[in-house]
């Protein structure tokens, strides 16, 4: 029997999680479900540009299974666009590391303090807010399910 995965640490949550073709009906689709962890290897790798060691490390996992995790998030990515399917982001086995919130009005970011309530931005005061759970919260056994 194998083991169970290990729980991989996660420093963002996207405010969007779903991505669809121009033009073609959500019933025409096909989906492809993209995990958190999944994404967050995309985002450290490709949009931070760190070497595999160091996201490896910021994941909280071994450098191949970062590499297995990175591999098969740019392979669901690359379906989606080669074969117009829509790309559902949901799921995964990680927990909030650092939890953040983002103003969708004026795009400022800050990061959570532990039992902070967040309702309006601090730059402009817009309550149209996204926040992610309180750190240490997540998908995962160690640190409970959702």
């Amino acid at each position: 029997m194998p083991r169970p995965p290990k729980c991989r640490r996660v420093e963002f949550l996207p405010g969007v999680t779903y991505f669809k073709p121009a033009a073609v009906p959500l019933r025409q689709l096909e989906e492809v479900v993209l995990a958190i962890e999944e994404l967050e290897a995309i985002r450290l790798k490709d949009i931070e540009g760190l070497e595999q060691e160091e996201c490896a490390a910021r994941m909280g996992v071994s450098r191949p299974t970062f590499f297995r995790i990175l591999g098969a998030a740019r392979s669901k990515v690359a379906d989606a666009l080669i074969n117009g399917k829509a790309i559902r982001i949901e799921g995964g086995i990680y927990h909030l590391v650092g939890a953040r919130a983002r103003c969708e009005e004026c795009g400022h970011e800050w990061e959570l303090e532990k039992e902070h309530n967040v309702e309006t931005c601090p730059r402009c005061g817009s309550k149209e807010v996204f926040a992610g759970p309180k750190p240490g919260h997540g998908r995962c056994r160690r640190h409970g399910w959702e």
